[in-house]
């Protein structure tokens, strides 16, 4: 955060001056790392509009806004600022990174591949997320530094993948956190709950928690679900438990956050804040 409020800063001193601004004279300043699985935090004239590649991107009353990078994103992104007839480009080169890729074969087919009956319920279920997850508000929860959801071992990372008897399984979207069962899960950031469910067929307990502007996060596993969807939350309000609820081989809490659909990885968000 005080990188982006540094360059906030030069922008207006350089008005102030006389002194040309950036390109266009269009206000740009962005914060966090640029690499795939990342959020960035942007500043512009609250007036401006802006997108990333071909999407429209909202803005909020001060000029804030946030963009994010999945998984495998493409490594040039282009951000677009608009304003008062003029138009400014900005390039940004992601770093690429490398996934921890793990082969396992000498499964029995049963523990990889569900029954139709199972596919069935994880459909509605993964339907229902994903409803949960199209909540759109104008919350600005985000802009404040996070805290950690959960204290215990980082067990899990973003992008891990597993292939089992050859076949690629989705990729893990989230930071695990071990702890033990009963372990109390918090808010990183204040949000209005979109989903608690104590029993998903994958994740188990699972709330999700939309923090305005797209970004949402998520929380896997939990032994308990301690909120209802519509409630307002509080920073550092205690929302569930940690467990090993749903597909989980032990208790941990598997957190997740993301931009909209796009999936992005929980370790990064902190140094928006630096």
């Amino acid at each position: 955060m005080r990188s982006l409020i540094a360059g906030v800063l030069t922008l207006v001193a350089s008005a102030l001056t006389g002194a040309p601004a950036l390109a266009n004279d269009i206000p740009l300043a962005l914060s966090g790392e640029r690499t795939q699985g990342a959020l960035l935090l942007g500043k512009t004239h609250p007036e401006a509009e802006v997108r990333l590649n071909d999407k429209d991107v909202a803005v909020t009353p001060d000029g804030y806004f946030v963009i994010g990078f999945a998984r495998k994103a493409d490594l040039q992104q282009t951000v677009t600022v608009r304003l008062n007839g003029q138009q400014r480009s900005e390039t940004l080169t992601l770093s690429e990174r490398e996934y921890n890729i793990e082969r396992v074969d000498g499964v029995p087919q049963r523990t990889v591949t569900p029954d139709p009956e199972q596919v069935k319920r994880t459909k509605r279920e993964a339907a229902k997320v994903w409803r949960a997850r199209q909540h759109r508000s104008d919350r600005t929860d985000f802009l404040a530094p996070l805290i950690k959801p959960a204290e215990g071992r980082i067990s899990g990372y973003y992008g891990s993948q597993r292939i089992l008897n050859g076949e690629p399984r989705n990729p893990h979207y989230g930071e695990d956190i071990a702890a033990p069962t009963g372990t109390p899960v918090k808010a990183p950031w204040s949000g209005v709950v979109t989903l608690a469910e104590p029993d998903l067929f994958y994740s188990g307990g699972t709330i999700i928690i939309d923090h305005g502007y797209r970004v949402n996060t998520t929380y896997l596993h939990l032994n308990s679900v301690d909120v209802e969807v519509g409630q307002t939350i509080e920073q550092g309000d205690v929302i569930g438990t940690i467990g090993a609820t749903g597909r989980a081989t032990g208790p941990h809490l598997d957190w997740r956050v993301n931009w909209g659909q796009e999936r992005l990885d929980p370790s990064l968000l902190y140094s928006l804040y630096e």
